[in-house]
């Protein structure tokens, strides 16, 4: 792929649809630039475009507040150095949070068929997608900031579930990783919440009439150093093999016991038997979004980790028909790594 001869280095800068890569080769370019994007990519690029010149029109004020924050207003950051800097997120940061924003408060997207009038091509179809519940894919290349884009987007559900009356969001988090590799680089960034006091994510007290900072109570559990659940809001990060085994029962049609086989049957936990197993307690929670990074394989539904989101989403959705309110929903907000 080349990039236009009018784009910008500076990594901050908002950039036009029109001027984003393209492809080296001529003969490629004859089949038209769209083409060769995955599909809802370019409808989506222009749509949130034109909802930004927009100053945000159609979203809730939470999510105004937010981006206006976020994006608009001047953050000062202090370096390991001592020396203060004047902070900003980089633009692919800001138009990836800035899309599932869109997708959810203006487009009301809540599952696959309201995503399907952004397919301009008509490539996709439902029956593509297993799963019933809202999936959202973040694409960013390596090193560009996922860690970020992930903490913002947890605090935007947090406060649009607080603070929006209406909200189907959640105020409980299930954070997956891989591996130890990246739950340990995670780690860093989230132990003692600290990714939300360093970088300009939390607004400032009294900011559009709310008290942001006092009103983020959040309890962090690290994989199986569970403590109490907060009602206030979790955040559970944990290494994917602690919520399901690797060789998870297919349950089927001819099973003595067809709860499995209707409702989903619940992955084995790798956590030793003396210990509290976060697979348990994200099935017995109220409301769940669940962030999986990098996220090569959850489209598979005959793997593992699809049956256990499958299972917690059958769970929830169990308990919301108890509900005389808001019926409880799973989003998965789902990010991959890629090379550019």
């Amino acid at each position: 792929m080349a990039l236009h001869k009018n784009f910008p280095k500076d990594k901050f800068v908002i950039l036009d649809p029109e001027i984003r890569w393209f492809p080296a080769d001529e003969a490629l370019r004859e089949q038209g630039y769209e083409k060769l994007l995955p599909p809802f990519v370019p409808e989506l690029r222009k749509r949130v475009k034109e909802w930004r010149s927009k100053a945000y029109e159609g979203a809730s004020v939470t999510s105004k507040a937010l981006l206006n924050w976020w994006f608009k207003e001047e953050h000062v950051a202090c370096g390991i150095d001592g020396n203060s800097f004047s902070f900003r997120y980089y633009f692919a940061q800001r138009e990836a949070v800035e899309t599932i924003i869109w997708l959810y408060d203006v487009a009301g997207a809540r599952n696959k068929y309201d995503l399907l009038p952004f397919d301009s091509l008509g490539r996709v179809s439902p029956n593509m997608f297993d799963e019933d519940w809202l999936r959202l894919v973040i694409k960013m290349a390596t090193g560009s900031g996922k860690t970020k884009v992930m903490s913002l987007l947890l605090a935007w559900s947090y406060f649009h579930k607080l603070y929006e009356p209406e909200s189907e969001l959640s105020r409980n988090f299930l954070l997956i990783t891989p591996n130890i590799i990246v739950l340990e680089r995670i780690k860093t960034d989230f132990d003692g919440l600290k990714i939300f006091y360093q970088d300009p994510i939390l607004p400032d007290n009294g900011y559009e009439g709310r008290n942001w900072q006092d009103d983020f109570q959040v309890t962090l559990h690290l994989q199986d150093d569970l403590t109490t659940i907060s009602p206030t809001g979790n955040i559970f990060l944990t290494n994917i093999h602690r919520v399901y085994e690797s060789d998870v029962k297919e349950s089927t049609f001819s099973d003595a016991d067809l709860t499995d086989y209707f409702l989903g049957g619940k992955p084995v936990s790798k956590t030793n038997e003396s210990s509290v197993e976060v697979g348990d307690i994200v099935r017995e929670i109220d409301e769940l979004m669940v962030m999986n990074d990098e996220a090569h394989h959850i489209h598979d539904p005959k793997m593992a980790w699809f049956k256990s989101i499958q299972d917690i989403n059958n769970k929830l959705k169990q308990k919301g028909k108890n509900k005389t309110k808001n019926k409880k929903c799973l989003l998965t907000f789902s990010r991959q790594f890629i090379n550019t």
